[in-house]
């Protein structure tokens, strides 16, 4: 009998259906030879400090370094205490019978770190020796399930996928487990004080922002701005220089030499320049990049698109979300017609899907170099009913990205007309000549946000034109905006450098914080430990989350780059790297981190006590986006 052993139940339950396997039984399904099981997500866990002998929490203890690390059942919470769930323990008895009996076993647990993760612990915990195979696909159409089984992979080939992911598991265990009881000592031990190896420096970055934002002093500065007349076409154009001082200001302005001023011409054109700009299309969405645009567009959490994406890909409707990679090789690309094709009948997309299918594709999200474990999101033809909302806005974005992404490129005309009336202005306009990939969505706004002309007259260099009116304009300088979720997780990608060019942000995923599967329970966590609260769509630190960013903002567990640097440390080891070598640099990072903070002598326990876990003048303060 060969055993397959899927994520959880409803997984389970598809490939037994593929299978046409449909007996029953407690905790897995039978039939044509095969047995279907199931983990419910993580049933194991690293042990908790006091199944190694350190029981209580004592500055002796610190810092906790076990000489091997033990596995534990999952605990659940209960009025005596935390005690094994007993779910978890029947579940694994279930396994282990079925292990037992297997001729072969079959891993089918998600295809990615945490998914190996997940199958290794329960086959390390039941002591089983028996060779594995590894189903590994991206999609779960009943055609990739089958294509999939017919090319299982030796369980060997995950060695090093696993071993990256016991070290991100002890190396979070080291520095959680530590990093806290150091910091809720030294703060007088009645408050636990939650610290994390990702999780801090999130925070820390939150909160940077946060009281940057709180201590901006605003300048006060003008600008002249203009309109000038071409044959009844009006245009605005600013000044090139802004002023300290109204009074310098409001000198310029009066020499200004507008038509209420007595003058036919006003305003001579300098110079003409239009340029053809081509904007090339967006490359496909991984998680991390859906997650933003749903946040940008429809206000969803990480967490909340995560847990619709994860709906779609369990029904079949769209590829493997917990991806990395804006990127798919050649062999996925040949699909990619027959994909678009399935989007005809599309309420939103049939029109760009016909126009797409006379055309030639682009390629720019091409790449099989680029590729990680699993290509981009796409959907996957199957097509959808009675989706509800969300569902479907989710769907939507991921079909909408696939046609934008192998669509034309958007061909823009900028133009930029210099103005000379006592001083020089500048007015700025674009106009799409042919919308490409834009047309999609029709979403323009990034275009023109900055822009005063949607659109600029023609003129000529040298031209004498009448200047309708002018106006001094008092402006004030803004701070950043405050961090949202769709903000934030882009900054988490490059550890908070400002980079908006998509390719090179994609460049620096290895090193950013966390992965795209990890960072929606990252801002999860913050919240849960009353780190940050959401106010409208921003996040926002609270009293507590200031307090302990205070005490960590200068130690080495707040530093954002240190931390995305052992996350490219743990790619590494997917591709090979040593592991013992990544222990030893994590074992000494544990010990100076552990004596940073209880060298820090600090009491947070008034501070945390108190019930208002936001600033008082939060609420008050009005944030405006850069």
């Amino acid at each position: 009998m060969k055993v397959i052993i899927a994520e959880k139940p409803s997984v389970g339950r598809e490939l037994a259906k593929v299978f046409g396997a449909n007996t029953r039984k407690d905790g897995y399904i039978e039939g044509k030879g095969y047995s279907f099981t199931w983990a419910f997500g993580h049933l194991l866990q690293l042990a908790p400090p006091q199944e190694y002998g350190y029981y209580g929490w004592r500055k002796t203890n610190l810092p906790m370094l076990p000489q091997k690390f033990k596995l534990s059942i999952r605990k659940v919470k209960t009025k005596d205490g935390f005690i094994e769930d007993p779910g978890v323990r029947k579940q694994l008895d279930i396994i282990q019978k079925l292990f037992d009996e297997a001729s072969e076993i079959i891993v089918a647990t998600d295809a990615g770190r945490e998914g190996e993760l997940i199958f290794r612990y329960i086959y390390s915990y039941l002591k089983c020796k028996k060779p594995f195979k590894r189903l590994w696909i991206s999609s779960q159409t009943d055609e990739a399930i089958k294509e999939g089984f017919r090319n299982l992979k030796p369980g060997s080939d995950y060695d090093t996928l696993f071993s990256s992911a016991h070290c991100r598991s002890v190396s979070d265990w080291l520095v959680g487990m530590n990093a806290t009881q150091a910091l809720s000592l030294s703060a007088g031990g009645k408050d636990v004080l939650s610290l994390g190896r990702v999780q801090t420096p999130t925070l820390a970055m939150i909160c940077a922002r946060y009281l940057e934002i709180k201590n901006f002093v605003p300048k006060i500065y003008y600008q002249i701005a203009i309109q000038v007349d071409k044959d009844g076409q009006l245009f605005k154009a600013l000044s090139t220089d802004s002023f300290d001082t109204k009074e310098a200001g409001e000198e310029l302005f009066a020499k200004v030499k507008d038509v209420a001023s007595g003058f036919v011409t006003g305003a001579h054109i300098v110079d003409v320049e239009a340029k053809p700009r081509k904007e090339p299309p967006p490359l496909l969405h991984d998680l991390s990049s859906l997650q933003q645009e749903a946040n940008k567009k429809y206000g969803y959490t990480a967490d909340q698109t995560l847990g619709l994406l994860q709906n779609l890909y369990e029904s079949k409707l769209v590829t493997y979300p917990r991806t990395g990679s804006r990127y798919i090789g050649d062999d996925i690309f040949a699909t990619v017609p027959q994909l678009i094709s399935s989007l005809l009948e599309h309420p939103a997309f049939g029109k760009h899907a016909g126009n797409l299918q006379e055309a030639k594709l682009t390629k720019r999200s091409v790449n099989a170099k680029k590729v990680t474990d699993h290509h981009a999101i796409l959907i996957t033809g199957v097509k959808p009913s009675h989706l509800g909302k969300d569902h479907q806005a989710v769907y939507d974005l991921v079909a909408g990205r696939m046609l934008e992404a192998f669509h034309q490129e958007c061909i823009k005309e900028i133009t930029k007309i210099t103005v000379e009336s006592e001083i020089l202005f500048i007015a700025n306009g674009t106009v799409i000549r042919s919308a490409g990939w834009r047309s999609v969505f029709n979403d323009t706004e990034d275009d023109k946000k900055d822009e005063d002309n949607a659109a600029l007259p023609k003129v000529k260099k040298g031209e004498e034109l009448p200047l309708a009116d002018k106006v001094l304009l008092e402006k004030q300088t803004k701070p950043k905006a405050m961090y949202n979720e769709a903000s934030l997780l882009k900054a988490l990608e490059t550890c908070g450098k400002d980079i908006e060019d998509e390719e090179l942000r994609d460049a620096m995923k290895d090193s950013g914080l966390g992965t795209p599967a990890t960072r929606a329970a990252i801002i999860e966590t913050l919240l849960t430990r009353e780190y940050i609260i959401r106010e409208k769509r921003n996040l926002v630190p609270t009293t507590k989350g200031l307090a302990v960013y205070e005490v960590v903002k200068d130690k080495q567990i707040a530093q954002a780059e240190l931390t995305g640097q052992w996350e490219k440390r743990l790619e590494e080891i997917r591709s090979g790297a040593s592991v013992q070598q990544f222990k030893a640099e994590i074992l000494d990072y544990t010990r100076n981190i552990t004596q940073e903070l209880l060298a820090a002598g600090i009491s947070l326990s008034q501070k945390t006590k108190q019930e208002d876990h936001v600033n008082a003048d939060i609420a008050e303060t009005e944030i405006n986006p850069k």
